[in-house]
């Protein structure tokens, strides 16, 4: 599913207002089952272990959204690290999640019935993240340390795993944030850097949208031809990965800045 749908769905959760999940609680890690419509984009398989690592030592930060039936609304890649991890280390999965109760936001509706919804839900829950405090993300990342990951310039030597990255992908914000929490700044100076870190966003954001319009008017002027030539369709097939790249980078800046 392309970043802009997702994107439209959240608009228009918004304009509706978003219904608050009825509890949080714990559910049985087979019990929540899939979406009947399936993911809305495909797991990376790489973020998959990356997340299954981190969750051995740290645990389920975010809660897996699901509707009243226990169906997955969002945190496919987090149940998929989660299965991971029962199956390559059982020990410590047993000691992440006793008796196999993973933490889980429900939302009292049934998405099979409101599949609007469910999208808009799945759009809302990745885009919003608990705001961490740069001394809860130290403490975090000094558990990290502590198995092995590496703070530091340059690849990482065997058996150490970056930490930055790691910390991304567990408290939801972008590397330039988490530096900011490690570099241990004070909270103007962190407050300063991500207004000039937003600015340049904005710029790039606002480049990026208008090279997006000149390439959707030249895809529907092209799409009007009778019979296009070989290399007009070849270039429409260029121009069509091109909008599609630059509607992910769009997303990819947009929620950037809001981590």
């Amino acid at each position: 599913m392309s970043a802009s749908k997702l994107t439209g769905a959240l608009a228009i959760a918004k304009s509706r207002g978003m219904d608050a999940p009825s509890s949080t609680s714990t559910l049985p890690l087979d019990s929540i089952t899939d979406r009947i419509e399936g993911d809305s984009r495909p797991l990376n398989p790489a973020h998959v272990e990356e997340l299954a690592s981190s969750i051995a030592i740290v645990g389920l930060i975010a809660p897996i959204a699901v509707d009243n039936q226990g169906r997955l609304l969002a945190g496919g890649h987090r149940r998929a690290a989660i299965l991971l991890l029962r199956e390559k280390d059982p020990d410590t999965y047993t000691q992440q999640f006793p008796n196999g109760q993973v933490p889980i936001r429900r939302y009292d509706f049934d998405s099979t019935i409101d599949t609007d919804k469910a999208l808009a839900i799945e759009a809302s829950e990745n885009e919003k993240r608990r705001d961490y405090t740069p001394a809860e993300v130290r403490v975090i990342a000094d558990r990290l340390r502590a198995a092995g990951y590496r703070d530091a310039p340059g690849k990482p030597k065997k058996g150490e795993k970056a930490l930055r990255p790691a910390l991304e992908l567990i408290i939801g914000k972008s590397i330039r944030q988490v530096r900011r929490y490690l570099n241990d700044l004070p909270d103007a100076l962190i407050e300063s850097d991500k207004q000039n870190q937003d600015k340049q966003t904005r710029s790039d954001v606002l480049v990026l949208n208008r090279a997006l319009i000149s390439l959707q008017k030249w895809a529907t002027l092209a799409g009007a031809y009778e019979h296009p030539g070989k290399a007009t369709k070849d270039l429409q097939s260029h121009v069509g990965r091109m909008i599609q790249d630059i509607e992910d980078a769009i997303a990819e800046l947009e929620n950037e800045q809001k981590s």
